[in-house]
């Protein structure tokens, strides 16, 4: 398996073509036979990236949504519009809820900015699933995941008004990442691992019935969450000692940095147009 990013908050200072960076994430998953985008940034800057990168979404096989936020979802236009046919998009049926944040002292809509029907009407066939779907023989879609880490809490300014009077912390139910086994191990592709990255990294383990983590790739959203969710996911971290973590996105620099001390040379930034082959 193949993998780029597309989209991420970053771009390398190296990067010699004008790749465009954002607060985002999608990745470019080739196998042998598929080819698979995984989530679609913010805004069309994908397409820009993709065509940058010699990727047309017309050669695309489906497109995988990781969750139903902005910085995923709004690049979904672009793509259908390019790719320029009927698109499989598989999704957990919750993307398109209502959902807000309160970081920054006032609500404000963080959800997937579309309609289903004008995706719907651009090409997209959702295909909504909240089960494991197993892809190929050695790439899986997770469905929803498990919370089982009692000190993953998640990001508590992300909040739904629909199902409280005032308003409840969403978890983020519909939170879904990618498995790959490899020969060397575990593969662990995440959007953003609200569900807390450990809950998904034991779930691939369960899933695949492959006990060696080897990478884990993908925002990990550890940057908002607390400080005792962070402390004990770095340990849980070093105890599965995985080769490979390529972090960015909802990690943040503070995050990443610490990674980088805790993993040296297995730490990379997954910046755009990073390439990784396994």
């Amino acid at each position: 398996m193949k993998l780029t990013v597309v989209i991420d908050n970053n771009v390398p200072i190296s990067s010699k073509p004008a790749l465009l960076g954002e607060h985002g994430l999608s990745f470019f998953l080739e196998t042998e036979r598929e080819k698979y985008l995984f989530d679609a940034g913010q805004t069309g800057a994908v397409v820009h990236n993709l065509g940058l990168m010699g990727i047309s979404p017309k050669l695309l096989t489906a497109v995988i949504i990781s969750h139903g936020h902005y910085d995923h979802t709004g690049g979904l236009e672009a793509v259908l519009t390019q790719a320029a046919k009927r698109l499989t998009v598989y999704a957990h049926e919750d993307i398109f809820v209502n959902r807000y944040s309160t970081s920054k002292g006032t609500r404000r809509f963080v959800g997937v900015p579309f309609r289903e029907e004008h995706l719907t009407s651009l090409g997209a066939d959702f295909h909504y699933i909240s089960e494991p779907l197993q892809l190929t023989d050695t790439l899986w879609v997770s469905g929803a995941i498990p919370r089982m880490e009692e000190y993953e809490t998640g990001d508590r300014h992300l909040v739904r008004f629909s199902e409280c009077e005032d308003h409840c912390q969403d978890s983020v139910p519909d939170d879904m990442g990618i498995y790959y086994v490899s020969p060397k191990g575990l593969i662990v592709i995440s959007g953003c691992a609200h569900s807390g990255i450990i809950n998904m990294i034991r779930k691939g383990m369960q899933l695949t019935g492959t006990n060696r983590l080897h990478a884990i790739i993908g925002g990990t959203h550890l940057g908002p969450v607390g400080s005792e969710q962070q402390e004990k996911t770095l340990q849980e971290l070093q105890k599965m000692n995985p080769d490979l973590i390529a972090s960015g996105h909802c990690t943040g620099f503070a995050m990443m940095a610490r990674l980088q001390q805790t993993f040296g040379e297995k730490f990379v930034p997954a910046l755009v147009g990073t390439k990784f082959e396994f």
